[in-house]
C-alpha cells in the first residue's frame, strides 16, 4: 500500500491514535491545514499537532545545514574548536560586541513585561553574562576531545579498541533563557553540531547572539557556519518539526512539564532518542535527628530563586514539628526578604494531590510543607507525588541516610540544600539538560546531560596475524 500526500483535513474527520483510539479533527484545524503542512498525532495524549509548511521548511533547512556541517567537522582539528569557544567568550566579554546583544535583550524584557510574562530568567544581566563566558571557557579548556580511546581487548593475533566518537546533529528546544547558548554549543567540543529553538520571549536576544557572537566566532575559527543553527521562528510548531526530523541523533528539551513531555513523545515517535528536562521541584526532608541550624540553612539556600532544583516540598517529621516548623518559616521568610517580599507557604497533609504541584514563581518564593510520621512516610510521599528529581535529607543519623538513599526514587540525592543540582556547579561542566525519573530510570547515564556525554562508541579492529580465521 502506497501512502498518499495529506493535503487537507475535514472537520469531524476521524484520526487514528495509537492503533485503538481516534480523535475528531476540530474545525479550526481543518480550516488552517493546507498542502505541504504536516499533522503529527501524539499517541500518548491524542494531541493533533499542526506543522505549517513554512515552519517545516525553516527547520528542514537548519537541520540540513547542521548535517552538512557535521560531516565537514571531521576534517577540522580540535584546535579550531578550541578557538571557537575562545572567540565566542571573548566577543561576549567585549562591551562593544555585547552592546547590540544587550539592546536586543532589553527589548525582549520590555516586550515580555508588557505582556505580563515572567522575566526573572530572561534578563541577561552581568551575572548571567559572566556565567556564559565562564561556561564557554570551560569548554575551551576542558581536556575532552572528539575521538578518545576508552578501552581495548587484546586477543591472540588481533585486538579491538573502543573509541568515543561524535554522535551527530543534536536538536534542542529551550525555554526563553539567553544563557542556553553556552550549554548548546558545548556539543561542538565532541564534534557534534546543534540546531535549537529558543522560547519566543528570548528570540530577539538569540538572534543578536547569533549575529554578533556565534557566527563571527565560527568564521574566525574556520568552522562551518551550519555547526550552530538557530531555528528562527517563534512558533511552537517549529519545535515539533525539529523533534520530528529523523536526522537528529539526539533531541533535548528543557522547559515546563507538559510541553516537554509532548516534545519527547514527538521525538520518540520519529525514532529520535530524547533527553527531557521536564517537571522540576526539589523535596527536602527533616528527620528526627535533624540539626536545626543545618535545616534552616538548607531551606534558605534552596529558595533563593526559582529554577528546577528549587525547594518545592519540605517534609518535617511529627516528633520535630514543634521546633522545626518555626525554623522552616523563619528560613522561608529570610529567603523572601532578600527579594523584598514575603513567601507563600502551603501547609498540606500527607496524600494531598497538591504535593505534586510544582510552584512556578518569579519574585515571591512559594513552597509546600507537610508533617509526616517519619522519614519512611516522607519517602513514600516523595515517590508518589514528586517528579522523581531531587531529594535531600537533613539528619544526623548515618544509617538513616543510607536507608533514605536506597528507598527514594530520584537521580539526585543529597544531605543539604537542593540547589547543588547543576552540571556546572556540581561537575564543572555546563549542562545541556537535567533529567528526572518521572518516566522511569535512565539507561546507562546519569541525570546530567553535558556536552562531553554526547557521543557514540565505535569498535576498531587491528589484525596482527594475517592468517586469522574464525
Amino acid at each position: 500500500m502506497t501512502a498518499q500526500p495529506l493535503t487537507s483535513l475535514t472537520a469531524g474527520e476521524r484520526i487514528l491514535v495509537g492503533g485503538d483510539r481516534f480523535v475528531m479533527v476540530p474545525p479550526a484545524l481543518a480550516d488552517a491545514f493546507g498542502p505541504g503542512d504536516r499533522l503529527v498525532v501524539v499517541h500518548d495524549t491524542g494531541d493533533l499537532l499542526h506543522i505549517p509548511a513554512a515552519e517545516g521548511q525553516i527547520v528542514a533547512a537548519a537541520v540540513s545545514d547542521a548535517t552538512e556541517a557535521f560531516a565537514a567537522l571531521a576534517a577540522v582539528d580540535d584546535a579550531r574548536i578550541t578557538e571557537f569557544f575562545d572567540r565566542f567568550a571573548t566577543l561576549l566579554a567585549d562591551d562593544a560586541a555585547f552592546a547590540p546583544i544587550a539592546a536586543a535583550n532589553d527589548a525582549d524584557v520590555d516586550s515580555a513585561r508588557r505582556r505580563g510574562r515572567a522575566i526573572g530568567r530572561l534578563v541577561l544581566d552581568a551575572k548571567m553574562r559572566a556565567g556564559m563566558i565562564d561556561g564557554l571557557r570551560v569548554w575551551r579548556d576542558i581536556r575532552t576531545r572528539r575521538s578518545q580511546q576508552v578501552g581495548e581487548v587484546r586477543h591472540e593475533g588481533w585486538s579491538v579498541a573502543q573509541w568515543r566518537d561524535p554522535l551527530g546533529v543534536v536538536g534542542f528546544v529551550f525555554e526563553g533563557r539567553p544563557n542556553v547558548f553556552a550549554d548548546a554549543t558545548g556539543v561542538l567540543r565532541t564534534g557534534n553540531t546543534v540546531v535549537f529553538r529558543i522560547g519566543s520571549d528570548a528570540l530577539g536576544t538569540a538572534r543578536a547572539i547569533m549575529t554578533h557572537a556565534v557566527a563571527p566566532a565560527l568564521a574566525a575559527a574556520g568552522l562551518p557556519a551550519g555547526a550552530v543553527r538557530l531555528v528562527d521562528s517563534a512558533a511552537h510548531a517549529a519545535g515539533w518539526a525539529l523533534f520530528a526530523d529523523h536526522r537528529l541523533s539526539l533531541a533535548v528539551a528543557r522547559g515546563s512539564g507538559a510541553a516537554v513531555a509532548q516534545l519527547g513523545a514527538v521525538a520518540r515517535q520519529h525514532g529520535v532518542p530524547a533527553s527531557l528536562h521536564g517537571t522540576g521541584g526539589a523535596w527536602l526532608v527533616a528527620g528526627a535527628s535533624a540539626d536545626a541550624t543545618r535545616f534552616e540553612s538548607a531551606v534558605r539556600h534552596s529558595l533563593d530563586r526559582k529554577v528546577c532544583n528549587t525547594l518545592n516540598v519540605c517534609c518535617v517529621v511529627r516528633s520535630r514539628q514543634a521546633d522545626l516548623l518555626p525554623v522552616f518559616e523563619r528560613a522561608a521568610h529570610a529567603a523572601a526578604a532578600a527579594r523584598g517580599v514575603a513567601p507563600v507557604i502551603h501547609r498540606l497533609e500527607p496524600g494531598d494531590p497538591a504535593l505534586a504541584t510544582e510552584w512556578e514563581w518569579d519574585d515571591t518564593p512559594e513552597v509546600s510543607v507537610v508533617v509526616v510520621d517519619d522519614v519512611a512516610q516522607a519517602v513514600a510521599e516523595c515517590n508518589r507525588h514528586s517528579p522523581h528529581f531531587v531529594a535531600s535529607l537533613i539528619s544526623e543519623d548515618a544509617a538513616e541516610h543510607e536507608r533514605f538513599y536506597r528507598a527514594v526514587d530520584a537521580p539526585f540525592v543529597g544531605d543539604g540544600f537542593t540547589r547543588w543540582v547543576d552540571g556546572q556547579f556540581a561537575l564543572s561542566q555546563p549542562e545541556l539538560g537535567l533529567s528526572n525519573w518521572q518516566g522511569g530510570r535512565l539507561f546507562g547515564r546519569g541525570g546530567v546531560l553535558s556536552g562531553d556525554s554526547v557521543f557514540t562508541v565505535r569498535l576498531r579492529a587491528t589484525v596482527h596475524d594475517p592468517e586469522l580465521h574464525r
